[in-house]
């Protein structure tokens, strides 16, 4: 075993896309900087969440899209080609190889160690590589920790024979297993239903809420749902699973025992519920910190309760939005504001300042791909109440546009905009039905921009286009 000792002035822990732009951004700042990666670079985004799940369910929403215009629905009526799919998902996911990503990350002069990294003290990090050597870390200036997050799974009896899938597995399998049993009712578990349906599954979701899409408006959970069920997804409300078995050895079916007294079988089961930081074995009690807990961080990024605030967690492992765009754009702010204090320069940490993170509280955006799509900005109408300002809601009814008449026939959807009326100002703003995805940056806009309604007024939408819903949702706010 041979051991090296280097010194950086950052050291950033997880080569995923949050840790690989905190790099970056620290590099051009000035300072030397080196990441460390256990796995793959480009992390779960790349080759198991965001990349493959979405190569996957674009040709379902394609072909539901294409479904609805007159002309082209017949020559979309059969089945997708599984097979092609398939292959687009993986080349999608570079096959599961990051050399791109390696390239990059010389282009950018940030050095590279493969291992398992680890805190050692304040900026000491210790890593561990394939070959069994270590190399130990010490940073001038700061360690930015951006592991991520790792799927959770339930204590249910016999979970430990089942072999489940978890997201991972749901995004890079390479057969269709015939019976799909989903439990969860969460983006990742309406996703992965609405993809593994299409391509030939018997889907069943078990779902503990009752309701798909909790967090979000309630009408965006009833359209997905409603549209599952078209499909033929099962979906049962209310439902909680008490054990599970795999008969007949490792390629047995699944027997999944449920509250109510019933039982379901399937071929494979996806538990989709929930996340959790993967923050077990990254040597946080060296610091005075917890091992697997998140990790509290302020508007800057840094560890709330370490002293000499060197330590930055960014991206999901600090719970504050679990969003690759979200997460990368935590780390623009970090890895310049790891710079500025470097370099003894102003740091701007006030609302919507150059180094503070404020649209983390207030206009995160999200879509959710499915059909219909949902995209959403800033509060739901629940926690629009539960925070205590004065808001109004407006409602509409996306048929109603004739963008929609033009995008696809029997168009259903429905859009839904808070307005703060006190400072007259948007505070959230929801969609749902095919292609808002699209409309959602708009929408980022007018809430992160604080754009007052009576300017927003003359922003004209262009006719006939799905965009047009502004003017519709403004003109029901002014009555």
């Amino acid at each position: 075993m041979n051991e090296t000792t280097r010194t950086y002035d950052v050291i950033v822990i997880g080569a995923g896309p949050v840790g690989e732009n905190v790099a970056e951004r620290a590099r051009a700042a000035g300072l030397s900087t080196v990441i460390i990666e256990r796995e793959l670079l480009g992390g779960e985004c790349s080759f198991w969440a965001c990349d493959p799940s979405k190569a996957l369910l674009r040709p379902v929403v394609a072909r539901a899209d294409a479904s609805r215009i007159p002309g082209l629905d017949p020559a979309v009526a059969g089945p997708l080609d599984v097979e092609a799919v398939l292959a687009h998902r993986d080349r999608m996911s570079s096959y599961w190889k990051d050399e791109d990503q390696v390239d990059w990350l010389n282009s950018v002069s940030v050095d590279l160690i493969r291992g398992h990294g680890r805190l050692t003290g304040p900026r000491q990090v210790a890593v561990q590589t394939a070959e069994g050597d270590t190399v130990m870390l010490t940073a001038r200036h700061a360690v930015a920790v951006s592991t991520g997050t790792r799927a959770t799974l339930p204590p249910i009896p016999g979970l430990d024979t089942v072999r489940p899938w978890t997201s991972r597995e749901a995004t890079s399998a390479d057969t269709v297993p015939g019976r799909l049993a989903v439990v969860g009712g969460g983006v990742v578990a309406v996703e992965m239903a609405t993809a593994w349906q299409a391509l030939g599954s018997q889907v069943t979701m078990l779902v503990l809420e009752n309701a798909l899409l909790e967090r979000m408006e309630p009408f965006a959970g009833e359209l997905v749902a409603d549209q599952l069920r078209e499909a033929g997804v099962d979906i049962r409300f209310n439902t909680t699973v008490t054990s599970l078995a795999r008969e007949q050895g490792e390629d047995g079916e699944v027997r999944i025992n449920l509250s109510d007294g019933g039982q379901l079988t399937a071929d494979e089961i996806l538990l989709a519920t929930g996340r959790a930081p993967q923050t077990r074995d990254v040597g946080l009690e060296s610091v005075g910190l917890t091992p697997g807990d998140w990790l509290t961080v302020d508007d800057t990024f840094r560890v709330t309760g370490v002293e000499g605030g060197w330590l930055y967690a960014v991206g999901d492992v600090n719970r504050r939005a679990l969003l690759t765009h979200q997460g990368k754009y935590q780390a623009r702010i970090a890895g310049t504001v790891i710079g500025a204090r470097a370099n003894n320069e102003p740091v701007d940490d006030a609302p919507w300042g150059r180094h503070a993170a404020t649209a983390d509280h207030t206009a995160v955006p999200q879509v959710v791909f499915t059909t219909p799509e949902i995209a959403s900005v800033g509060l739901t109408s629940r926690e629009a109440e539960r925070s205590g300002r004065r808001i109004k809601t407006v409602d509409y009814d996306l048929a109603h546009l004739a963008g929609a008449h033009q995008y696809g026939e029997d168009y259903r959807g429905r859009a839904r905009m808070l307005v703060d009326t006190d400072r007259n100002t948007v505070v959230g703003v929801t969609f749902a039905g095919p292609g808002v995805g699209e409309l959602v940056h708009s929408a980022t806009i007018a809430v992160a921009g604080e754009v007052p309604l009576d300017r927003l007024w003359h922003a004209v939408p262009a006719f006939p286009t799905l965009g047009e819903i502004w003017l519709r949702l403004l003109e029901t706010h002014r009555g």
